[in-house]
């Protein structure tokens, strides 16, 4: 492969995986789509390649589990005491009152406040977790798996490490 070849393959790759993963994200404020970015280096022996976004596209992307139920694939979970404390409660509290969302109270039928509608979905969340979307994971894997046996080889490539290395550096990062 002629220098420079690697770099347009892996431009390719991170364009393809940050396009799809937009595409598999609700569409809301756009948020984290606009938050997700991606730099690639080839070198005369490594590559370097790392993608970011917003730090709750992580939970939705990987799953959180509940106190009670619900899974993660990368073992995150409610109550650890891991990431930004209220997160979860102002994002909520925000989306609620972006969306004009209001529950009624079941006995009276009056229309629940914004931060009461707000706390129901909170517990709810808390309780059972957030589903894995998958949103950034499948296009990371499917267009990893298309790419050339030449680069994989030549950089001894193991998409596994390679993920689980992009995704924990920058769990690293939103921890602190």
């Amino acid at each position: 492969m002629k220098k420079g070849e690697v770099q347009k393959i892996l431009d390719e790759f991170r364009d393809k995986v940050i396009a799809e993963a937009k595409q598999g994200l609700p569409r809301d404020t756009g948020g984290l789509a606009k938050s997700l970015k991606s730099y690639v280096k080839e070198s005369k022996n490594s590559i370097q390649i790392s993608f970011t976004m917003n730090d709750y596209g992580f939970y939705q992307d990987r799953g959180v589990k509940g106190v009670r139920s619900g899974q993660s694939l990368s073992g995150y979970q409610f109550g650890t005491g891991r990431g930004k404390k209220g997160g979860l409660t102002k994002g909520i509290n925000k989306w609620v009152q972006r969306k004009q969302i209001q529950f009624r109270d079941k006995e009276s039928g009056r229309f629940l406040s914004y931060e009461q509608t707000a706390r129901t979905i909170i517990r709810s969340i808390w309780q059972k977790g957030i589903k894995p979307s998958m949103f950034f994971t499948r296009p990371f894997e499917k267009y990893y798996k298309r790419l050339p046996q030449q680069v994989t080889e030549k950089y001894a490539l193991d998409m596994v490490n390679l993920f689980n290395t992009i995704t924990s550096e920058n769990f690293k990062k939103l921890a602190k």
